[in-house]
């Protein structure tokens, strides 16, 4: 019998999810939920997609399905997922999990009590490059784990166009959760304490009150320690949305990744050059390809299956965790312990 799904979000990233599930022969999507209704009709006639509900609360009381795709603005996941875990859906949900730790505490124990199986989608896991990187160091050849750095930010666009709810943000949470959780996968461990600084004005000149940068160190239990920067202020004109630098250096070697600027395609008109992407999301021959699908396709494969998702509760609690941490330091300039639920 096919999984039925329903989706929360009706967004650019809603789609994204929705592509994923229409392709997958054994689960069928029955309804989108968006607080504006038009663009979840709009939604569910692209997607031929049967129920719209403008509130997820009535869509969990009104509608039998098994499992939910929670894709609205990152400070709107907590309360949703309480809900559709204490529901008993299973969930995907976009980074961070939730974004205070009242919401965390709260997403913990309904899981729990439930026993609802969740996966919050940190897609940079699935990224080629970092993942060939993970396996030289799970193959020994890198020695063991001793620093890293990893620069990961946006273009402008993505705070002024693409996010219309960027100034209720940051970027710690759009970017900084896939680099926290980055370096915890290649570190094995969590992070002790944060120190970090930051810097507005770029933004906020422009009518939208956020911060520009953060720049942050990180000390990992076992000694390790990492480098993060996060910022969403990289010009327009950069090849890639994305800005990433990756270096991570063992007791045994060494490696580098630099991800900024796609020059595997190159395209020139009369009117612009561009660089399209092939990495993170695109289609070949209609079908959703990339590591930002892969992601979402493993949530799926896994949902029908029954086998364990990669990334865990914990793995998203303590990323969020993390950048509370990281937010703290940055806003009182001092360094931060990490405050984990189960501490010793």
């Amino acid at each position: 019998m096919k999984k039925k799904v329903a989706i929360v979000g009706a967004g650019v990233w809603g789609r994204t999810h929705a592509f994923l599930y229409k392709e997958h022969p054994e689960v069928e999507l029955v309804a989108i939920c968006d607080q504006n209704i038009e663009k979840a009709e709009k939604f569910a006639d692209q997607f031929s997609i049967p129920r719209v509900f403008v509130d997820h609360s009535t869509m969990l009381d009104e509608l039998d399905f098994d499992a939910v795709s929670i894709v609205t603005p990152d400070f709107a996941h907590g309360a949703i997922v309480v809900d559709c875990a204490n529901a008993r859906k299973d969930i995907l949900v976009e980074k961070p999990i939730a974004t205070t730790r009242e919401d965390l505490i709260r997403i913990s124990e309904a899981v729990s009590e439930n026993n609802v199986r969740i996966m919050t989608d940190l897609h940079n896991r699935w990224s080629p490059p970092f993942a060939v990187a993970k396996q030289m160091l799970d193959n020994g050849e890198l020695g063991s784990p001793v620093s890293a750095y990893f620069r990961l930010n946006d273009v402008l666009w993505v705070a002024t166009d693409m996010l219309p709810w960027s100034s209720k943000s940051s970027i710690l949470w759009f970017l900084g959760s896939h680099s926290v959780d980055t370096l915890r996968w290649f570190f094995g461990d969590e992070v002790e304490t944060v120190y970090s600084v930051s810097s507005s004005g770029v933004l906020k000149n422009l009518g939208l009150d956020t911060t520009d940068i953060y720049q942050t160190i990180l000390t990992f239990r076992n000694g390790c320690i990492a480098s993060m920067e996060n910022s969403w202020i990289t010009p327009n004109t950069n090849p890639c949305v994305n800005d990433i630098k990756f270096n991570f250096t063992g007791s045994k070697g060494m490696v580098n990744l630099d991800l900024s600027n796609n020059q595997m395609i190159e395209c020139f008109t009369q009117n612009e050059s561009k660089h399209p992407d092939v990495l993170v999301n695109h289609f070949v021959h209609g079908k959703a390809k990339g590591f930002a699908y892969e992601s979402i396709r493993h949530f799926i494969d896994c949902l029908v299956t029954g086998d364990e998702f990669l990334i865990k509760l914990d793995d998203a609690i303590n990323t969020s965790l993390v950048v509370l941490s990281i937010l703290e330091s940055a806003e009182k300039s001092i360094p931060v312990k990490v405050e984990y639920f189960n501490s010793d």
